[in-house]
């Protein structure tokens, strides 16, 4: 049965979508729930008015992303940490640390789309990047200085 997804579906697909599925999984749980309604000549016409608002929509979250990527390279955080003899850090400096210092420059970003492989354990000056769309990332740079 082909059913045009009203809603994003995260096994079959995006919203808009015309799939083929089995029929009582759309009867029984897709249509029930509006994720989905039954593809006909009606839903071709309903499909592109979808995928025209996706991209409109896509393409002003994109621009709105771009614009404070663009502000976010600009930034530029600092943070004072405390160290031992040898210059090593008592601790370190997470993704959620990083958040919070955006946080206090204005900037509000989840700490989970601060792509930072390890944890900070050195003094010194790091680039950050940091994914704020899946096609916009910005990076910032972190100062990690002596207390």
């Amino acid at each position: 049965m082909d059913v045009l997804l009203v809603k994003d579906v995260d096994t079959l697909g995006r919203e808009g979508d015309i799939v083929s599925i089995a029929a009582g999984y759309a009867r029984n749980y897709l249509i029930p729930r509006g994720l989905a309604v039954a593809a006909s000549d009606k839903t071709v016409k309903l499909q592109e008015k979808i995928r025209a608002e996706r991209v409109a929509k896509e393409a002003h979250e994109r621009q709105e992303f771009e614009e404070l990527a663009e502000k976010l390279s600009a930034v530029s955080v600092t943070t004072a940490v405390k160290v031992g003899e040898d210059e090593q850090l008592y601790g370190s400096v997470t993704a959620q640390d990083i958040a919070a210092l955006l946080e206090e420059e204005g900037f509000q970003v989840d700490r989970k789309n601060i792509m930072l492989e390890n944890p900070i354990k050195a003094l010194g000056v790091y680039a950050i990047e940091i994914r704020l769309h899946p096609e916009v990332n910005a990076s910032i740079r972190l100062w990690v200085v002596k207390e």
